[in-house]
């Protein structure tokens, strides 16, 4: 059985079963395809009779589902959390307006959060996709291979990325010294610039928002040094515009408000 890898914070009291749990959950969340319970077990390096019984719970809280050949999918609950998440932190319907005026650089536009040792892209628009397509496109993506990833790395302290890494591969970094160093040079220069393809010289260049941090937001394409203080003007107003759009939410919906009343809901 693996161990938990994370510092215990003062004041922390983490449930193990809890937290056993939730990796379950996604890795299950994350699997394209329905994957069976000692596929499961192997993933995520737990017992195979636990993850049998954390499955059997989920799928008896109908977040997960059984197919025929009795392997395991997302359940209709999971899509339910992942809705219910999106609507009460309004992140994405506050930042959508910014990316969108981020586009007309012509460069690829993402918004994405940290997990773990990965990034997941809220969006991530290529040069001419529609901003429907660009919605949940890609799934779980190394943290370290992208800049949107290290932006959001730099913002933890050294200790927490050592915790994250500890006993693994880095991918792209040849050692957690070599990460670690790489951390702090974002951190001095307030931005992660990073290549992506070395043949076209593309680089990725990406920005936090928050105090404390909670989302990164990058361009990616073709930016030469001379067009950095103009990507990065425009990273910043458009991380100052969706910080400001959360403050201007207005009044919080109710209990009795209509969205939330499953009731009159249609």
């Amino acid at each position: 059985m693996r161990e938990t890898a994370r510092r215990v914070k003062a004041g922390a009291q983490p449930n193990q079963s809890l937290i056993d749990g939730i990796t379950v959950l996604q890795a299950l969340a994350t699997s394209t395809e329905p994957v069976g319970c000692r596929e499961l077990a192997r993933r995520v390096d737990l017992e195979t009779t636990r993850v049998n019984r954390l499955l059997k719970t989920l799928t008896y809280l109908g977040i997960a589902r059984q197919t025929s050949d009795r392997k395991y999918r997302p359940g209709s609950g999971m899509t339910v959390l992942a809705a219910q998440s999106l609507f009460a932190s309004g992140l994405l319907r506050r930042a959508l307006p910014a990316l969108e005026q981020l586009r007309r650089f012509g460069h690829t536009v993402a918004m994405g959060v940290l997990w773990r040792d990965n990034v997941s892209y809220l969006f991530h628009a290529p040069p001419n996709m529609p901003e429907t397509d660009a919605l949940g496109r890609i799934g779980l993506y190394p943290a370290t291979r992208g800049g949107i990833g290290m932006a959001l790395l730099a913002a933890l302290d050294d200790l927490e990325v050592e915790e994250t890494y500890a006993g693994h591969d880095i991918p792209g970094y040849a050692s957690l010294a070599d990460l670690l160093d790489a951390l702090e040079e974002i951190r001095t220069a307030g931005y992660a610039r990073l290549r992506v393809k070395d043949e076209l010289e593309q680089h990725t260049v990406a920005i936090t928002i928050g105090t404390p941090v909670y989302a990164a937001i990058g361009l990616s394409g073709w930016i030469p040094t001379a067009a950095m203080p103009d990507m990065l003007q425009a990273l910043h107003d458009a991380a100052r515009q969706i910080r400001e759009a959360g403050k201007d939410r207005g009044p919080e919906l109710g209990l009795t408000d209509p969205a939330l009343d499953y009731r009159v809901a249609v």
